[in-house]
């Protein structure tokens, strides 16, 4: 389904030095940022009080960040667990101060606005499980980083394989840039979108991978820049249908998600953006970087019909 069809192709790969540059430096700037300021990570990574209350009726989150907010706490996450009346609370570990000193003065808090709140459950998570987290969204982003490499090495040719690892990771390191610049907090959730953005961007790689091929059988004649304009031109109506729909959901969680879904629908959303753009002006441009062309993607067979001098019985009809 197309809205629209491009009649001239667009010629991309013209700008591709001049935006590989930019694309250079952004990513520069995001390893600046978090080598320097480094990520604010949430309770899952540092540790911290877990705390389950019960309310009598629905219970109202904002005024309860609002309440634990008073206590001095910045880094709270407060959401529904199982049901509207059913609350879970996570704060971060404070020096000098025990998980049961913590819970108590939250509760004292919960139980001065509403009486109805009863602590189900308080428990400790220590630094421990955060490092064990930790190690393995590490390792799940590398097992994802080397599944894709494989993938599109073996689908395509390794020139594909590795612009494709490398667009990716660029819009990995550029999500946690933003979130180590503005001290976002890194939640197991914001993990969850990071690795849904390698999965979607790859996606998007494949699918301008596929047309380059499909290209270099059709336009014979046109040159390798001019098969790569021609194969992004002609993805252009699905790009637009693809993320434009895409992107109104992730905005609708967004905007109406609440403080649950904020910054995972902020990590998606910037992972869609820079998703697109690596997919066109940084996997299509180092594939043309690293010198692909028509005999890597289509290998030459012989004319079976063709008659040779010197083979009496070649061309011949059984």
């Amino acid at each position: 389904m197309e809205f629209f069809k491009i009649k001239r192709d667009i010629p991309f790969m013209r700008h591709a030095l001049l935006l590989n540059a930019v694309s250079i430096v952004t990513f520069l700037l995001a390893v600046f940022f978090l080598v320097t300021r480094g990520l604010h990570l949430s309770v899952e990574f540092t540790g911290g009080t877990l705390m389950e209350v019960s309310y009598t009726q629905t219970a109202d989150l904002e005024a309860i960040r609002g309440g634990i907010a008073k206590l001095g706490y910045t880094d709270v996450q407060v959401q529904n667990f199982g049901t509207a009346r059913d609350v879970l609370i996570r704060l971060p570990a404070v020096k000098g101060v025990s998980s049961g000193e913590q819970s108590a003065q939250v509760l004292g808090v919960l139980q001065a606005a509403d009486a109805g709140a009863t602590l189900r459950r308080s428990e400790f998570v220590g630094p421990q499980v955060g490092d064990e987290l930790a190690l393995d969204g590490l390792k799940a982003l590398a097992f994802v980083v080397i599944g894709i490499v494989i993938y599109l090495a073996f689908r395509f040719e390794w020139k594909f394989g590795v612009a494709g690892i490398i667009a990716n990771l660029h819009d990995v390191v550029i999500i946690l840039g933003f979130f180590a610049f503005f001290q976002w907090e890194f939640s197991l959730p914001v993990l969850a979108a990071v690795l849904a953005v390698l999965g979607y961007s790859v996606n998007e790689s494949v699918v301008i991978f596929d047309r380059i091929r499909e290209s270099f059988r059709r336009q014979r004649k046109m040159d390798v820049k001019a098969t790569i304009d021609h194969a992004i031109t002609s993805t252009i109506s699905r790009t637009i249908i693809t993320h434009g729909s895409t992107q109104l959901v992730v905005l609708s969680m967004l905007i109406f998600g609440g403080p649950t879904l904020h910054y995972f629908a902020l990590a998606l959303t910037i992972g869609i953006c820079f998703g697109i753009y690596s997919s066109v002006f940084v996997a299509a441009s180092i594939a043309m970087w690293l010198g692909v062309k028509r005999e890597d993607l289509i290998k030459a067979t012989p004319d079976k019909g063709k008659h040779d001098p010197k083979d009496p019985n070649s061309g011949a009809v059984v």
